[in-house]
């Protein structure tokens, strides 16, 4: 389903997507440039890996270009995503940025109860606050964040995680509140057990158990969904957490 072009974008429409080094965030890359979007794939810890992805678009006759910085800083934030704006407003943002740093609360340092939040929280903030006024001056955005079951049931050993991407659905509603009137939507994605590296954890056992389905759900389902939320048959959507998860609630 193609992106339409909206107001005040000569090219592409643009869409950045914060943690693209990661499976899911590379399948939603991918299916945002076939859909005809310029995609700035972002990262910050394994740029080689968006790096790849970029090269891969680019040969494949997409738009794609690349994007580093650290999502927590919101001078590094600032810095990146000025010169990006400069050239033309960002209208399509999936924040996918996320880190885990699991511990039980009780044995947890505040180190790691603050990264996850960091990152996820903190860094849709920083992201959003930044290319929401030229949104608002077209009159057109779809803001979309993933987020996890985690942040829906909560998970043992993950408080920070979960609190973090939960934290991601009430700031997703809240914003979509502030910008419905503007031609905006803001939603969040809320994955199960998707296949990969980091859910190599659960195996079959573990899924037949948990997931109604029996299977884990590919990247390239919540790539689908992703994509459908950010076109204009979901104009009408917002403020809405969409569980892609098999069935496990």
């Amino acid at each position: 389903m193609p992106i339409r072009l909206s107001a005040g974008n000569a090219g592409p429409p643009r869409a950045l997507v914060t943690g693209a080094s990661g499976a899911i965030g590379a399948a939603i890359c991918r299916r945002l440039a076939a859909d005809g979007c310029h995609v700035i794939c972002h990262a910050h810890s394994r740029p080689h890996k968006a790096a790849q992805l970029v090269s891969e678009l680019t040969s494949a006759g997409a738009h794609a270009s690349l994007c580093v910085f650290d999502v927590a800083d919101a001078r590094a934030t600032a810095d990146a995503l000025t010169p990006l704006l400069a050239e033309a407003p960002i209208q399509v943002l999936v924040h996918n940025a996320g880190v885990h740093a699991d511990a039980v609360l009780a044995g947890m340092t505040p180190e790691q109860w603050r990264r996850p939040l960091d990152v996820a929280l903190d860094g849709f903030f920083h992201v959003a606050r930044a290319l929401l006024l030229p949104m608002i001056r077209t009159r057109w955005g779809r803001i979309v964040n993933i987020t996890s079951v985690a942040g829906l049931l909560g998970n043992r050993g993950q408080a920070n995680y979960a609190a973090a991407k939960a934290g991601l659905h009430a700031a997703g509603k809240s914003l979509a509140l502030e910008v419905a009137n503007r031609g905006i939507t803001v939603n969040a994605v809320a994955p199960g057990i998707i296949d990969t590296p980091m859910s190599q954890v659960f195996g079959p056992d573990d899924i037949a158990r948990l997931v109604p389905m029996g299977r884990a759900g590919e990247c390239r389902e919540v790539a689908d969904l992703v994509a459908f939320l950010v076109s204009d048959q979901a104009a009408y959507i917002t403020g809405q957490v969409i569980s892609i998860n098999g069935g496990m609630i």
